[in-house]
């Protein structure tokens, strides 16, 4: 493992030592556990980004063609008023 030290603004280090405390856990596991989601959400962007690189309009377009023009099963209907 690393150190790391770091400096934040009192009322910063006052609201993550609130949190740590409500979830249970110390000010370092709550630091590791927020910097892994954050981690988490830009390689998703990344790899999100990555993948509609390789598609195309075209291709999206030929599988809703694809697609029967049907109504819906019973069970995939909502009963909502869109107008």
């Amino acid at each position: 493992m690393t150190a790391l030290t770091i400096r934040l603004p009192t009322s910063v280090h006052k609201e993550i030592k609130a949190l740590a405390e409500a979830e249970g856990v110390s000010i370092n596991q709550f630091l590791t556990l927020a910097a892994v989601e954050k981690i988490s959400a830009l390689r998703t962007v990344e790899y999100l980004r990555a993948e509609a690189s390789k598609g195309s309009r075209a291709d999206f377009e030929a599988f809703l063609a694809a697609i029967p023009d049907v109504a819906p099963m019973a069970d995939d209907t909502l009963d909502i008023d869109v107008s």
